[in-house]
């Protein structure tokens, strides 16, 4: 029985923590955790974010026995997990700090413990990306997994360091089958949230480009009418109204021809083309795509341009030769990476 009112009361704890999942899953906050990437504003950002729910974990958890029945593994797991071995790592010694300056019998086991949990996420990352298994990384039965085989680890690093040894035997037996159950639980649905994030993103995203493209084929017997200034412009109105977007500019193989929307201050028609993506689209003759997260954007004529994402479409002439571009751009959202 007394597990069992345990096993609830931590329940009601990580119910807590999904609650403020789910809000930050409805802010820019969630993307760049929807990704595996190198990028070091990424790495911050995952290191910041579950440090907080690690230390969550532990500030709001129910203390027994000079020990702290807690989710704490749930942040140290999933930092790992999503960010890899130097994040997991760091998330874990943060979060073991803050335990360890609490005190208790199993404050140095319980640090110890929180460390190798986030190492142990990192460690699966590592694999799972090393064997090409992205999909893996998001699974929410991967993530339950890692957590449950963590919560073990740290019962028997509790069991090999907290003395008396009489004490840690009878709090692990007290606090095990509770605390295995809740952070498997909590980390597999903290990932049901992401990965649902994460479709409904890719979704989107798959949206735009389709919507983009269509409008685009639609417009080209306006261009057809001749492919200047004042013909560019009637495309760009258009594009920017059904669209609904930050922007839209139309190049030719050279320069600027129409630009509405944000930025056009100093996006102004007839300078030469300055950007990469662009010139990389006429090059190739290919749909790039800068989300601004993963693949990073930067407006090449303002540093403050508010502008954070762009998809460059290629324009064709009759003889399949790449005469121009049409840019559709996004503004920055607060967590873009520059």
């Amino acid at each position: 029985m007394y597990d069992f009112n345990l096993v609830l009361l931590l329940l009601q704890q990580m119910c807590v923590f999904l609650v403020i999942a789910w809000l930050m899953s409805k802010t820019p906050l969630f993307i760049p955790l929807m990704q595996v990437t190198v990028r070091l504003p990424h790495k911050f950002l995952c290191y910041i974010v579950f440090s907080i729910f690690c230390i969550m974990g532990t500030w709001f958890g129910l203390h027994i026995d000079d020990s702290i029945a807690n989710t704490r593994a749930i942040g140290a797991v999933m930092g790992g997990l999503l960010g890899g071995p130097v994040v997991g790592g760091l998330v874990g010694l943060t979060g073991g700090l803050h335990r360890y300056s609490m005190g208790g019998m199993t404050a140095l086991s319980c640090m110890i413990s929180t460390i190798v949990e986030g190492l142990l996420g990192g460690l699966v990352h590592s694999i799972l990306i090393r064997r090409g298994r992205t999909d893996k990384v998001f699974n929410p039965i991967t993530a339950g997994a890692v957590t449950f085989v963590a919560e073990m680890v740290q019962m028997l690093i509790i069991l090999a360091i907290a003395r008396p040894y009489e004490d840690a035997v009878r709090l692990v037996s007290n606090i095990a089958a509770p605390m295995m159950v809740t952070n498997t639980v909590g980390a597999a649905l903290f990932m049901r949230i992401l990965l649902d994030k994460r479709a409904m993103f890719e979704k989107y995203t798959s949206a735009f480009s389709a919507t983009a493209l269509k409008v685009a084929a639609s417009t080209e017997g306006i261009l057809r009418q001749g492919f200047n200034e004042v013909n560019s412009m009637k495309v760009a109105q258009v594009l920017y109204q059904e669209l609904d977007i930050g922007a839209v500019a139309i190049t030719d193989r050279e320069k600027l021809l129409a630009f509405t929307g944000i930025g056009d201050d100093h996006h102004l028609p007839g300078k030469p083309i300055s950007s990469t993506y662009t010139l990389k689209a006429i090059e190739t003759g290919e749909v790039v795509y800068a989300d601004g997260n993963e693949v990073p954007y930067r407006c090449s004529l303002h540093p403050q341009c508010k502008l954070g994402s762009t998809l460059v479409i290629p324009l064709r002439g009759e003889n399949q030769r790449v005469m121009g571009t049409i840019n559709c751009m996004k503004p920055k959202t607060v967590y873009s990476v520059q």
